[in-house]
């Protein structure tokens, strides 16, 4: 067992929150898998997170390393290093043949319900694929249901509940879009863990990324986890980053209490429609909310708040990393609204 301020410094040391990240490869393989989300308020999730890390750096590595050289792949919106597939197959088997959540249960009987347009789907992939997903047409059976990310077509219903079972792969992008496969074009031959060994290989994955977990005794560290001085360093994080993912854990570790608002009514934000978590250190001393306008070339900052604890001195740091952020995306302009700490407005208006 660790005091907390030892699983601070663990945690974010686990995380390579403190400078020591090197490369995109790399860290991807260090941290276990990357989330990917398509909210692109300041960055995509998967970029915002390498950011925080590394710093400045070329985004379209991380096309390259997935489309091109394939040490990376893509599975249930997370981006893995290709040498976790055997753990991944093993996983890909409860999408099959368990029943035990709503989720899986709802992806069985989807399958078994629309056979006839599972066969279409595999067909068209390995007679015309790679394919977008409005390259098919919608043969499923029953009444078209809106739903949030699908519409009313079934068509990425089906091409998700294939790629959950191993059947169907993502082999590229278009736009952001998913271009898909069949699994044996895109994903390299091996063998899959036991369904428990591999989700026992998960929880380890996590556990070693993550450096402590909350037990009944304290924190615990991770066998592999190292202690030492963390630099003061800023940085802002995605509300996807493995850090503060957790928000109990986060809470708990940091004292901070955070929640995305990006689907409350705006009447009843506290705070911000896409507001990151500022890291200095070991310490979440605050939020920002920026958000930048890719047509214009501008980063605005709609808001920071600082945390009770929060040194006065850090809106240095801070404006120094928004510059950092600024110049990452591209953005010529540098926008810092009213709803800034007294403390820290002189820094982030210089």
């Amino acid at each position: 067992m660790v005091d907390e301020a030892a699983a601070r410094r663990i945690a974010v040391r686990s995380q390579l929150l403190d400078g020591s990240a090197t490369g995109v490869l790399e860290t991807i393989r260090r941290l276990g898998f990357l989330q990917l989300d398509p909210i692109a308020t300041v960055a995509p999730a998967q970029h915002l997170v390498l950011w925080s890390r590394l710093g400045r750096y070329d985004v379209t590595e991380l096309d390259r390393l997935l489309w091109e050289e394939r040490s990376l792949f893509e599975w249930d919106a997370l981006i893995w290093p290709i040498e976790a597939l055997p753990l991944v197959r093993g996983l890909m088997r409860r999408w099959r043949t368990s029943s035990h959540y709503k989720s899986e249960r709802w992806v069985r009987e989807f399958v078994a319900e629309n056979r006839g347009f599972r066969r279409y789907v595999l067909r068209e992939l390995e007679r015309r694929g790679p394919l977008l997903s409005r390259e098919l047409e919608d043969r499923s059976r029953g009444e078209r249901e809106e739903r949030r990310w699908y519409g009313t077509r079934n068509v990425g219903l089906m091409l998700t509940s294939l790629h959950l079972r191993g059947e169907v792969a993502v082999a590229g992008r278009v736009g952001g879009q998913r271009l898909w496969d069949l699994s044996e074009r895109v994903l390299p031959l091996t063998d899959a863990l036991p369904l428990r060994e591999a989700e026992l290989a998960v929880e380890e994955t996590r556990f070693r990324a993550l450096g402590v977990r909350l037990t009944r005794d304290g924190w615990a560290a991770h066998p592999h986890a190292t202690d030492g001085e963390i630099p003061d360093r800023v940085t802002f994080l995605s509300p996807f980053d493995r850090l503060i993912h957790d928000r109990e854990r986060a809470e708990a570790l940091f004292g901070f209490f955070y929640r995305l608002e990006m689907f409350v009514p705006r009447a009843k934000r506290v705070y911000g429609y896409y507001v990151l978590p500022i890291l200095r250190g070991t310490e979440l001393i605050g939020r920002i909310e920026p958000v930048f306008d890719r047509r214009r070339g501008s980063l605005s900052v709609d808001g920071v708040w600082r945390e009770p604890r929060a040194p006065a001195d850090a809106g240095a740091a801070i404006r120094e990393a928004l510059d950092a952020l600024a110049a990452w995306l591209g953005a010529e302009t540098v926008t810092v609204g009213r709803r800034i700490p007294r403390l820290w407005a002189r820094a982030l208006r210089s």
